[in-house]
């Protein structure tokens, strides 16, 4: 199956398929092509370039986009979209004036996600769940990260990773699996920790490697939840049943979670709304994707990641919507690049650079996702009429994607 998209107003992120990631002052470029025509076979990029130099093919199927930008999907490296109902009560909690970590000490937050998933059917989680999916797939998502860690027991961990597996079986789109186990202490093991590590590395880890049911290895490392001590211990455990680390840090408190994860390769660490000067210089020069998560800082109405200084000092910034139901219950990628930019005034080049090729390098699939490519996956957005790419950020409450297409075929 060969489809033409041709009068491509504009083309974005084309990139030779040596470069995985963009950093520093490289983010601030956005390769594209102007009067553009792109080609895909089967489900790949097979070619590309002006319409001037349009080679002569016979298509099976022709899209003209005139007027229109077209650009890589999203790649979502950090959500938690699978989970049970919601949290809506919390958020009126907030607004009266209760904190996040307030909530989480009364019983809320990741623990009532627990006590919800646990309640709840494996099937009725995939219904769910798949509802989520399909809708941040129309908002022009084409790989995401999905993590467990509201199941906090070995069934209950076991149940979601299974859905997340089921999920990436049965939608065309690329999904990465995170055991997210170490999210939080269950109160039984309030008041003894290293019970709950051992289940963790002697039970779940086991199970999870046996059935091949995830990617990475994640810990919520922060006050109140995993010291740093113990997210090594548990980071340690995963590398040896060949989980590669990723790291919740730096939300709340700076203590040393961003050097452990960069000490064991962690492929990215995921928050920063809170950096030190010696958080920013011990990711200078590393393999570790530095994530932000505008969208929470939103909702909770915390700090933003300071993605200028993190540029400023030659580091990669992905941007991700962490989708959750406590505090993002969002998984619109629109949205995330938008903020980005309104908030964290990282230009619309720098947040589009954030969230197609070093989010797909936050994810491992950079050499298949996040730009346009030859042999890359046919992963694309196709916006409405629009005057430019600043619009997508600039309008950042209209949907203005008119198609998207993944594995080389129409989604929505």
């Amino acid at each position: 199956m060969t489809t033409l998209i041709i009068n491509i107003k504009e083309l974005l992120q084309v990139r030779d398929s040596t470069i995985l990631k963009v950093s520093g002052a490289e983010m601030a470029i956005l390769p594209s092509i102007k009067n553009a025509f792109l080609v895909i076979k089967d489900n790949v990029i097979a070619d590309f370039g002006s319409m001037e130099d349009l080679p002569n093919i016979n298509p099976e199927k022709c899209i003209d986009a005139d007027g229109k930008i077209v650009l890589p999907s999203w790649c979502d490296s950090h959500t938690h979209i699978v989970y049970a109902g919601n949290r809506e009560q919390e958020f009126v909690d907030r607004i009266n004036g209760l904190s996040y970590e307030e909530i989480a000490n009364r019983g809320g937050g990741i623990l009532n996600s627990a006590k919800k998933l646990n309640e709840t059917t494996e099937e009725e989680i995939y219904q769910q769940s798949k509802t989520r999916l399909e809708e941040v797939m129309s908002l022009g998502t084409g790989a995401v990260e999905i993590k467990s860690g509201y199941g906090l027991t070995v069934e209950g961990e076991l149940k979601m990773l299974r859905v997340i597996q089921r999920l990436a079986q049965n939608y065309p789109i690329t999904i990465k699996a995170t055991f997210l186990g170490a999210h939080a202490f269950p109160l039984k093991y309030k008041e003894d920790r290293k019970d709950y590590i051992d289940l963790i590395i002697n039970e779940m880890l086991p199970e999870i490697a046996k059935h091949n049911l995830a990617d990475f290895i994640d810990v919520f490392c922060e006050t109140g939840y995993f010291t740093v001590e113990e997210t090594e211990q548990i980071m340690e455990a995963g590398i040896q049943f060949g989980l590669k680390p990723k790291i919740h840090v730096n939300q709340f408190n700076s203590i040393g979670g961003i050097q452990v994860g960069i000490k064991h390769n962690a492929l990215s660490v995921d928050h920063l709304e809170v950096m030190k000067p010696e958080d920013i210089e011990a990711l200078k020069n590393t393999d570790t994707m530095p994530v932000a998560l505008p969208s929470c800082s939103y909702f909770l109405s915390i700090p933003y990641t300071p993605a200028r200084e993190m540029i400023a000092a030659g580091l990669p910034v992905a941007l991700a919507t962490d989708y959750n139901p406590g505090s993002t219950p969002s998984g619109n990628m629109n949205f995330v690049v938008a903020t980005a930019c309104i908030k964290m005034k990282m230009t619309p080049e720098e947040a589009i650079n954030a969230a197609t090729i070093n989010g797909a390098y936050a994810m491992g699939i950079s050499e298949t996702h996040g730009s346009i490519t030859i042999g890359k996956k046919a992963n694309l957005i196709i916006t409405k009429p629009i005057p430019s790419y600043y619009q997508l950020p600039y309008a950042f409450g209209s949907n203005l994607i008119e198609t998207v297409l993944l594995e080389g075929e129409i989604f929505a």
